[in-house]
């Protein structure tokens, strides 16, 4: 098996009003908390946002990992519908100390260039900055920050930039170059 060098670089905002927001886009689309959680709902909305961008680490996650996972206080999964289509997410958890990370963030392919993407992210940072109101017990929200690498869409740092998120930190790594999983094997081209 081959390496590739992959950048991270992580980014962050530390005031509310560090977000800028993007419009909505034109449409019927609606994003709305997955109160419940479901693992299988959740295995689906990452598999299917992140099978074309190599998303692995969670693949081999057991059933009882995703349950534990998504039972922690303050976690939340924020979903954008298009015309009752899933078509995107946006996962949080909560750190130590206010510190809230967007751990997962993205659009199913079919949907990537529509504008639904600034618009998830905008909603999901502001619900980011308002977690503890949700989550009596959480500390206030003094920072949300997030991840993105090179493997990520061309488009994914732009987004994160214009809705003011900031570089705090950059890493070059070397990985296994894997296959792209695809939402079920063989879904996408090599």
């Amino acid at each position: 098996m081959t390496n590739i060098a992959v950048t991270t670089w992580s980014l962050e905002q530390t005031a509310p009003t560090d977000l800028l927001p993007a419009a909505a886009p034109e449409g019927d689309v609606r994003i709305v908390r997955s109160e419940v959680p479901s693992p299988e709902f959740s295995r689906f909305l990452y598999a299917s946002v992140g099978g074309d961008i190599r998303w692995t680490d969670r693949l081999g996650w057991s059933y009882a990992r995703w349950r534990e996972h998504l039972e922690r206080p303050g976690v939340e999964t924020w979903v954008a519908y298009d015309r009752g289509t899933p078509a995107g997410y946006v996962e949080l958890t909560p750190g130590d100390d206010g510190v809230v990370e967007i751990e997962y963030f993205g659009l199913i392919p079919a949907f990537r260039g529509r504008r639904i993407g600034g618009h998830l992210l905008s909603y999901g940072t502001a619900r980011a900055w308002d977690l503890a109101e949700r989550w009596p017990g959480l500390a206030t929200t003094k920072r949300v920050w997030l991840h993105t690498c090179s493997k990520d869409g061309e488009y994914a740092m732009d987004n994160y930039q214009r809705r003011g998120f900031r570089l705090f930190d950059t890493k070059v790594e070397e990985e296994a170059d894997v296959a792209t999983p695809g939402p079920w094997p063989g879904a996408f081209p090599a």
